[in-house]
């Protein structure tokens, strides 16, 4: 049975999420504040497999939640919700760490595919990774341990979430290979890219700066009205 933490302050849509996931077989716990919510991140005996997390929260709000899940090198699956709709709101919640976001109000039934999307996603890569012999990538100064979801660039470890790791280890896997942004996000997404879609340029511009940081140069190269690419 698949662990899922509900973080929401407004009790009354962190009981309608339960009660849609509890009916499909998951166990859900609910907290209703960013600071209730690392509190059972932390604990070592418990144990999640996805967080639906809310933005705009008492004490410690959804973003902060999300950087400080990301800076333990967590890779858990973070559905954000928030009922702001511009779309530099959803960029930062992406940029901070988020792999999928939805807008309040939202369908619970919409909510309940996606979370089942993410975790299938995530459990089929980790399967796929550990079939393989030695699952590690290098290319320039990077090295990418599929085995372990270990990035290290120029002898740093670098953190990245589980879209970004994906990202970079479908790039590194075909040196010089022009991918558009609608076969990334249909490959690592395995969803249907629309036009509007700038959910990959948001993650390859996250991507970029955390590899950049340690590299000093630019690892994945945009080539104009068509792609990304990373050379050998």
């Amino acid at each position: 049975m698949r662990n899922i933490l509900v973080v929401d302050d407004d009790k009354e849509i962190a009981n309608l999420i339960s009660i849609y996931l509890k009916n499909e077989g998951f166990h859900i716990r609910c907290a209703h504040d960013g600071e209730e919510a690392l509190k059972l991140l932390n604990d070592p005996e418990q144990s999640f497999d996805l967080i639906v997390l809310d933005i705009m929260m008492p004490k410690i709000d959804g973003l902060e939640v999300c950087r400080q899940v990301r800076n333990t090198a967590s890779v858990v699956p973070i559905l954000m919700l928030s009922a702001k709709t511009e779309d530099m709101d959803k960029i930062l919640g992406l940029m901070t760490g988020a792999d999928d976001y939805m807008i309040k109000p939202f369908n619970p039934l919409e909510l309940t595919v996606r979370v089942k999307t993410l975790l299938r996603r995530t459990f089929q890569y980790n399967s796929e990774t550990r079939s393989q012999d030695d699952g590690v990538l290098r290319i320039q100064d990077v090295e990418i341990n599929r085995s372990t979801h270990r990035v290290v660039a120029d002898g740093k470890d670098i953190q990245l979430t589980g879209r970004e790791f994906d990202i970079l280890s479908l790039l590194a896997s075909h040196p010089g290979r022009v991918f558009s942004a609608e076969e990334i996000f249909q490959r690592v997404w395995k969803e249907k890219y629309y036009v509007s879609n700038n959910t990959v340029m948001v993650h390859i511009s996250n991507l970029r700066d955390k590899l950049e940081k340690e590299l000093g140069y630019k690892l994945i190269q945009t080539v104009w009205g068509v792609g990304y690419k990373i050379d050998a």
